[in-house]
C-alpha cells in the first residue's frame, strides 16, 4: 500500500439558501466563485478535491453526503459562503463520517461602508450583505453539531491576504495526510521486546484502533536468509553509499563495513517484500550465530531505512516507532530518543540514543564509529554517532495511557551547541522555554515511556491537529 495507489481525498462544499438565488441576481454566481478560488488553493496542498459546489436544500445535502461516501473523502472542508439552513448542512456530514472543518472566510477585510450605503436599490445592498455573511450561520451549525454528536473545527479569517488563516488550512491538510499516511502504514515488528523494559510493551490492537494501518510480525531468521543472498557486488556498492552518505572514521574496518553492507541490502529486500513504512526491532541474538551476525551488524542499514522515510525504532519500541512516523510523515525527521544526562550548569537536557538515527536531520554529516560492546546488548560492530540540527526541534511520544487507549505528548524546544557524549550514539543538546528542570518533571508526570521521537522545527499545532483528526487527546508541556 503506498500514497500513491490511495491519495489524500479532501472533500469541499459551501452553503446557501436556494430562496436567495432569484431574489438577489447574482449572487450565486460570486458565491460559488469564491468556493472555486478556496477549491484551487487546497488543491495547491498536493491533495485530490472533490468539490461538489455549492449544497443549498435538504435534498442537495442528502445527495452530496451520498457522493462524499462513494468517493471515498478523508477529511471535509465546509465553506459557509452565507447563512444557510442548518438541513442542508449536517445530512452532508452525517452520511460522510469523516472529520469536518468548517471554513469561515469573508471575501474581505471589511465591507466598504460608504460605497455600500450610497447604494440605492436596498434589495441589492442586501445580496451584498448576504455575500460577507459567513459568520451568520456558524453558531447554528456548531449547536446542531454538538447536539448530533458530530466533531467539527473552525478556521475563521479571509479568503485572500490573510496568511494566519491560509496556515492554519494547510496544517489542517498536512494533518490529514499524516492521519492517512498512518491509516495505509505497514508497521513491520521483527524480534521481541527488550526483557524487563516493561514500559514499552503494548496492545498492538489499541494502536490498529487508534492508528489503523497494518502490523507485519517478522521473524529475525527471515533477515538472515535474506543476508545468505547479497552478492559481493551489492556489498561493495553499499560499502560505497556508506562513504556518501556517512562520514566513516578512520578506525572503522572494511570487514565491519561489508558486514555492515550486506544487512542493509537484505533490508531493503525484506521493507520492499513486506512494503513496510516503519519498522520496530529487538533481538537478543544468543545461541544463533547468523542472526547475533544480523542484529549486530544492523544500525547502519537501519539509519538509511530512517532517512529515506522508513523510521526504525530499537528496543522493539512499536510505540515510538508510530511516534517516529508521525514525524516523519510531516517531513520533520523522527530520530529515537532517550534522557541521557542532564547539565544542569547549561540547564539542557541531552538527549540520544544508540542504535539508528535520523541521519536526513543530523548537525553535519554522520560518523560511523566502531564499538567493541553494545551497552545492554549482545554484540558488537559499527554505530552511528550524530546530532540533530541545530534550532527549533520538536518531541513527540505515543502513550499508553492507564485506561489502554492512547495519547499524543509533545514539547518543543532547541536544540544548541555544545560539547556531547562521543560514543558512538546519536547524542543532542535540548534546551526548553521553561527550563530543564521542569520539562523533565513535567514530561515524566504524563507518564511516558522512556523513548520519544524528535523532529526538526516546531509543530506542535500540527501534531494537536492531528490527534483532533484521530480523536486523541493531546498533551503539549512546553
Amino acid at each position: 500500500m503506498t500514497k500513491k495507489e490511495f491519495p489524500l481525498k479532501v472533500g469541499l462544499f459551501g452553503i446557501g439558501l436556494d430562496a436567495y438565488w432569484e431574489q438577489f441576481a447574482g449572487l450565486k454566481e460570486r458565491l460559488e466563485s469564491y468556493i472555486s478560488i478556496v477549491s484551487g488553493k487546497i488543491k495547491a496542498y498536493n491533495v485530490e478535491i472533490v468539490n461538489l459546489g455549492l449544497i443549498d436544500t435538504p435534498a442537495n445535502a442528502f445527495e452530496a453526503g451520498s457522493q462524499f461516501r462513494k468517493e471515498d473523502v478523508d477529511v471535509i472542508f465546509l465553506y459557509i459562503t452565507t447563512y444557510a439552513l442548518s438541513s442542508t448542512v449536517l445530512p452532508v456530514v452525517q452520511r460522510a463520517k469523516v472529520p469536518v472543518i468548517i471554513l469561515n472566510l469573508s471575501p474581505e477585510a471589511s465591507i466598504d461602508y460608504e460605497a455600500f450605503n450610497k447604494m440605492e436599490d436596498r434589495v441589492k445592498m442586501t445580496g451584498e450583505w448576504l455575500a460577507y455573511c459567513s459568520a451568520c450561520p456558524v453558531p447554528e451549525i456548531a449547536n446542531v453539531f454538538n447536539r448530533a454528536g458530530i466533531k467539527f473545527h473552525q478556521v475563521t479569517g479571509m479568503l485572500h491576504d490573510d496568511e494566519e488563516c491560509w496556515n492554519e488550512i494547510r496544517e489542517w491538510v498536512e494533518a490529514a495526510k499524516v492521519a492517512h499516511i498512518m491509516y495505509y502504514n505497514r508497521l513491520g515488528c521483527m524480534g521481541h521486546y527488550y526483557s524487563g523494559m516493561l514500559d514499552i510493551y503494548t496492545d498492538l490492537t489499541k494502536q490498529y484502533a487508534h492508528f489503523g494501518g497494518h502490523i507485519e510480525l517478522i521473524e529475525v531468521e527471515e533477515l538472515s536468509s535474506l543476508r545468505e543472498n547479497i552478492t559481493k557486488e551489492e556489498i561493495s556498492e553499499r560499502v560505497k553509499l556508506f562513504y556518501h552518505e556517512f562520514d566513516v572514521q578512520k578506525d572503522c574496518s572494511e570487514e565491519e563495513l561489508e558486514r555492515a553492507a550486506k544487512t542493509s541490502v537484505a533490508l531493503d529486500r525484506l521493507a520492499e517484500k513486506y512494503g513496510l513504512g516503519s519498522m520496530a526491532y529487538y533481538y537478543k541474538g544468543t545461541g544463533n550465530k547468523a542472526n547475533e551476525d544480523t542484529i549486530s551488524s544492523i544500525i547502519l542499514g537501519n539509519s538509511l531505512l530512517t532517512a529515506r522515510g522508513i523510521p526504525v525504532a530499537g528496543e522493539y519500541e512499536i510505540k515510538n516507532a508510530q511516534a517516529m512516523k508521525i514525524m516523519d510523515s510531516f517531513g520533520v525527521g523522527g530520530s529515537f530518543t532517550e534522557y541521557y544526562a542532564m547539565d544542569f550548569k547549561d540547564d539542557i537536557v541531552l538527549m540520544g540514543h544508540d542504535g539508528p538515527g535520523h541521519i536526513a536531520i543530523a548537525e553535519g554529516k554522520t560518523k560511523v564509529r566502531p564499538l567493541h560492546v553494545y551497552h545492554g546488548k549482545v554484540g558488537n560492530g559499527l554505530s552511528v554517532e550524530m546530532s540533530v540540527k541545530h534550532g527549533p526541534i520538536t518531541l513527540l511520544s505515543v502513550v499508553e495511557k492507564a485506561d489502554g487507549g492512547l495519547m499524543l505528548l509533545t514539547a518543543e524546544a532547541e536544540s544548541v551547541p555544545g560539547p556531547i557524549l562521543e560514543i558512538g550514539n546519536t547524542n543532542s543538546r535540548y534546551k526548553f522555554a521553561i527550563g530543564a528542570r521542569q520539562f523533565v518533571n513535567e514530561w515524566n508526570s504524563h507518564g511516558p515511556a522512556h523513548h520519544c521521537a524528535v523532529g526538526v522545527g516546531h509543530i506542535s499545532s500540527k501534531i494537536q491537529k492531528l490527534g483532533d483528526l484521530l480523536n486523541m487527546e493531546v498533551i503539549k508541556v512546553c
